[in-house]
């Protein structure tokens, strides 16, 4: 799943209404991400939202599947509203989604990811950023290699960000295509520019932003110059 440095790598932007989706699409993004309460760390987005964004841009969608902060799908009621949340999405059409979920333990919640992978059907998924906080996330992937639509992992290499997981990020980088490691890595959380000469010489080819993206913060909107930027260091 890697190419090799200097090719164009997979840029992938956080985008919480169609303005915003726009603004990336007009910097060189590849593909959104779509979420809405950034002050707990993205949540679901409204069908509605979904729909304006779909209208608005062409670009690939993917959408977070998550209704409260932290990383417990919130029991039998919990993954019964992710599960309604779900299949409204994909009536709306919905193709690609972001979720992940941990047990108290910090494994895996292998109950509610089969349960939204069979409801999700064969689309197309990213396992976010969970794997950083998973008690052990070499088993964590042992034990999710294999569950339909899986092809992504969302990871800083670390819980802090990339200053602390750059080594993390090289060494699962370096195992990509061997057991467990079939999915393609795409690093995002506290990702900076100055990361990227060594991210692309491990041979890592998709990267997710959010917060860089909006020079103004996450009070103000996706900033076209800003995404352009990173889509010309990314080339």
């Amino acid at each position: 799943m890697t190419m090799p440095e200097g090719t164009a790598a997979l840029l992938e932007v956080i985008a919480l209404d169609a303005a915003d989706a726009r603004a990336a699409r007009d910097g060189g993004a590849d593909r959104l991400e779509l979420v809405s309460d950034m002050a707990a760390d993205g949540l679901t987005p409204t069908v509605e939202t979904f729909r304006e964004i779909r209208a608005a841009v062409a670009l690939p969608l993917r959408v977070m599947l998550r209704l409260s902060d932290g990383f417990a799908a919130g029991g039998t009621s919990g993954v019964t509203a992710l599960v309604d949340r779900a299949t409204r999405l994909r009536a709306a059409g919905a193709r690609e989604f972001v979720l992940g979920f941990l047990d108290p333990e910090g494994d895996p919640d292998l109950d509610t990811l089969k349960r939204l992978a069979d409801v999700l059907d064969g689309c197309a998924w990213t396992f976010h950023r969970a794997v950083d906080r998973s008690r052990d996330r070499e088993a964590l992937r042992a034990q999710l290699d294999g569950l339909p639509g899986l092809d992504t992992y969302l990871t800083a290499g670390a819980a802090g960000g990339v200053d602390e997981g750059l080594t993390v990020l090289c060494e699962e980088a370096a195992r990509e295509g061997g057991p467990g490691y079939t999915q393609r890595l795409l690093v995002g959380g506290g990702l900076r520019l100055d990361h990227l000469p060594a991210l692309r010489a491990a041979g890592i080819s998709a990267f997710h932003i959010g917060g860089a993206a909006r020079p103004a913060g996450w009070d103000g909107p996706v900033d076209a110059a800003a995404v352009e930027r990173w889509r010309e260091a990314l080339g």
